[in-house]
């Protein structure tokens, strides 16, 4: 136990004498009530019997005191019964004014308050004050002021009422029991409550799960006659995938279950339950009124019993804040607000996360639907309901659009066949018809008229035909069609026959001039000469033969 300093002992005793209590001491102390306890019990005399020679006011007592017993622990120095004579504490206020602590912080406090404004601790508030305005007070004094101006009184909570049709809120809570085959259950009881007349609905269910909850509200909707434009829920589960009070994540479902009734759901700031004031109280006024004291044999049975309390008690009650009756108030006022109800329902569905296969299929239900090939191996939102299969990605824009199969089935769009994955027939005739005319005028008109002569049968030919492209230089090939329409071939082993052929020799081009060719003048001595009669001897031997 810890030896309070000389000064602090003497103003517990002085404080104590002039009437505080021991709470406010310990408060004004900052210590503990206890050790104030202690250091009271210590300075209070005790009756002894008269010694019978009074020792002077200036002559010590020898030995212990048998008045003062020192508590267990270590040894601590009992303060004197009576102050010395010294300056008054400025700390203390002057004897006939109300009791009470001056601070040595009171000049400073704009100066402290400023530096709270501005983030600054406790610490470095003391700080800058001994640093920058010579402070003589202690750190402790600088932290109960500081303490003390954050006592401040709190603002009062700001009332929000809403316009007629503008907002409903939503929440769970306890049922009553449902005995049932001998099981005892309780189930969670869904209220909604429109924030304006406080008119409300109210089912009960075995779980709080997504579908129990777009069905509650649903009915509600229904009950009403029309849609709010806000709803205001709690952070359940249900509704909420991720919570954030800037941008929470809704379930999808949900969020469909809005766009489906032209509503926008509001979750409320996590840890916040006034933010739906209206709907906490409407669940402990069915819980206190509707249900208390009550059991029942089936779920069915605690609804209509909430069905018919609602009609004949709560809808007739004077609400306590309102000061009108509930159904009057909803009728005039509230329901001609309302948005309208859609022509239909809200779909009943079934929806979850699927990743899909290498393959490019997602798994629904037992069947298999294909997704663009760039969705490979990542995960997508599937949704499905008796007719159709629909698969979002995570911006939950939808990605493929299927009816549904039989387990087992598989179903395949077009579309999300990868371009080197598809067969030429797969990409169709005039794909095929195109890339054929690239080849040449006569491969085009060739397998124009194969087409119009044996119509899709013919584009097997037409794709064997674009193999040959791969093998023969496109003018060869261009060639061959040109001479299979001459003679009226219309096959491909035909065009496969007239590549085999040997290539004719390219033709020269006739010159008439070259260095390596005589002048045909040189020839004119030559030709009787070769067509004459064989001479006996040489008349001419200027005459050179070849």
């Amino acid at each position: 136990m810890n030896q309070l300093k000389m000064d602090i002992q003497q103003t517990i005793s002085t404080l104590s004498g002039g009437g505080w209590s021991q709470r406010r001491i310990a408060r004004e102390l900052g210590i503990d009530r206890e050790t104030v306890a202690r250091y009271r019990r210590l300075a209070r005399p005790v009756a002894e019997p008269k010694p019978a020679i009074p020792p002077t006011g200036s002559e010590p007592v020898e030995g212990p005191n048998p008045a003062i017993v020192a508590p267990p622990g270590p040894e601590v120095t009992p303060p004197p019964r009576h102050l010395p004579a010294e300056p008054p504490n400025p700390a203390i206020s002057p004897a006939g004014s109300k009791p009470g602590r001056v601070s040595h912080c009171e000049p400073f406090e704009s100066v402290i308050q400023a530096g709270l404004d501005a983030g600054l601790s406790a610490q470095r508030i003391y700080q800058d004050l001994v640093s920058e305005q010579q402070f003589a007070g202690s750190y402790d004094s600088v932290k109960r002021f500081v303490r003390q101006l954050g006592r401040a009184q709190p603002l009062p909570f700001r009332r929000m009422e809403s316009e007629p049709g503008q907002e409903a809120q939503v929440d769970f809570g306890q049922g009553a029991w449902v005995v049932e085959d001998g099981r005892r259950r309780r189930p969670h009881v869904l209220r909604v409550v429109l924030s304006h007349s406080r008119k409300g609905y109210t089912e009960v269910f075995w779980r709080q799960t997504t579908e129990n909850f777009i069905r509650g509200v649903e009915s509600a909707f229904r009950h009403f006659g029309g849609v709010t434009r806000t709803l205001v829920i709690d952070n359940l589960r249900a509704a909420v995938k991720k919570v954030d009070w800037f941008e929470p994540e809704l379930n999808p479902k949900v969020v469909s279950f809005c766009e489906h009734y032209g509503t926008v759901i509001l979750p409320t700031k996590p840890a916040m339950p006034r933010h739906k004031g209206k709907v906490e109280a409407g669940v402990k006024y069915v819980q206190a009124n509707g249900l208390a004291g009550k059991q029942f044999a089936g779920l069915g049975a605690q609804n209509v019993h909430l069905a018919h309390w609602e009609e004949t008690v709560a809808d007739t009650r004077i609400h306590g804040t309102t000061r009108q009756q509930v159904r009057t108030h909803f009728l005039t006022l509230e329901k001609s607000k309302l948005l309208p109800l859609p022509a239909s329902l809200f779909p009943v569905f079934s929806e979850a996360p699927r990743k899909i296969h290498r393959d490019g299929y997602a798994e629904v239900d037992k069947a298999y639907y294909s997704v663009p090939p760039e969705y490979v191996r990542r995960n997508v939102w599937a949704r499905w309901d008796a007719k159709m299969v629909r698969l979002f990605n995570d911006r939950m824009e939808v990605i493929a659009v299927h009816v549904r199969q039989e387990p087992g089935k598989f179903k395949t769009d077009p579309a999300h066949i990868h371009d080197h994955k598809r067969t030429l027939i797969e990409r169709g005739a005039e794909w095929i018809l195109d890339r054929c005319r690239l080849l040449g005028p006569g491969a085009g008109t060739w397998a124009e008229t194969l087409y119009q002569q044996r119509g899709p049968e013919s584009l097997r030919v037409l794709q064997g035909l674009l193999a040959l492209a791969e093998k023969h230089p496109a003018p060869q090939l261009d060639q061959a069609c040109q001479l299979a329409l001459t003679h009226g071939a219309g096959h491909l082993r035909d065009l496969r026959e007239l590549l085999a052929r040997p290539v004719a020799q390219e033709q020269f081009a006739f010159i008439e001039t070259h260095p390596l060719i005589r002048d045909l003048k040189a020839y004119d001595n030559l030709v009787p000469v070769c067509f004459s009669p064989a001479p006996q001897s040489n008349p001419n031997p200027q005459i050179d033969y070849l």
